[in-house]
């Protein structure tokens, strides 16, 4: 196999560009985890190529990253397989506390009202009422034991239940040939998903955490669990979801971090 070299940029330095994007980014991106990780993957050559373009401003290195990102994302929707399900764990596995991660601390856990809640669901659907938490208690509900996997570098094993959001999406007559689910929460958290992961097997709407009421501090009144996706892409203190066409980004995401977000 032959292996054809990009020639270098003409007229850049090439060792003080990608020292000068490296220190852009660590700027940037607060997050130490992903920080570290931009930075030692990032190299001249797959950002001059991503980009078209010489990294030598801030400009330029965001162009590059977004476009790093948004292939990122192409690809890892390429090779979803929504029929692959992730691993289970026995309950004596389950990590105990459970911990807690947002991007505030847990004093500011936010309290939903239990009576006044109810989910608004809107968008390409063919129901748009909506719903009690009775009325989300009453629908058949399933147990899962998986692994939360953190973009931070833990992971932890719970214990979730709640509703398959597949037969909710049924139920409420979504267009599944639509791109996007969107998700707001009561904690002005904010996110979005693909089609196909919220049809996964494993994909619930959980309503519970270790057969008891979800606690506050894990998402009260609900939680999206995917199993299948990194912590950030599962959004909790649900409040509304809209199914739609046009991308609808998220916290993190409009932040950098890739869309996609599969574990």
């Amino acid at each position: 196999m032959k292996i054809i070299q990009r020639p270098p940029l003409a007229g850049i330095d090439s060792d003080a560009a990608l020292a000068e994007a490296r220190k852009l980014i660590g700027r940037r991106i607060e997050q130490p985890a992903r920080r570290a990780f931009l930075q030692r993957s990032l190299t001249l050559g797959g950002l001059s190529l991503l980009s078209g373009c010489s990294i030598t401003d801030n400009d330029s290195v965001e162009v590059a990253l977004t476009r790093m990102s948004r292939f990122n994302d192409t690809v890892q929707g390429w090779i979803f397989d929504p029929r692959q399900l992730a691993p289970t764990y026995p309950e004596s596995m389950i990590t105990r506390p459970f911990p807690f991660n947002a991007y505030y601390s847990e004093d500011e856990v936010r309290e939903v009202d239990e009576a006044s809640y109810k989910l608004e669901v809107t968008g390409l659907v063919a129901d748009r009422r909506s719903w009690t938490l009775a009325e989300l208690r009453a629908l058949p509900q399933q147990d899962q034991v998986t692994r939360h996997i953190c973009v931070e570098g833990w992971s932890a094993i719970g214990k979730w239940g709640g509703i398959h959001f597949a037969s909710f999406l049924k139920r409420i007559g979504a267009d599944t040939s639509a791109k996007y689910i969107g998700f707001k929460c009561a904690d002005d958290y904010f996110t979005s998903i693909d089609m196909p992961t919220a049809l996964h097997p494993q994909t619930l709407l959980t309503l519970s955490y270790d057969g008891q009421p979800l606690p506050p501090k894990y998402g009260f009144p609900m939680k999206l669990r995917m199993p299948t996706k990194l912590g950030y892409k599962n959004p909790k203190y649900i409040k509304a979801m809209f199914v739609t066409n046009t991308y609808p980004g998220g916290y993190w995401e409009d932040q950098g971090y890739n869309w996609f977000g599969g574990s």
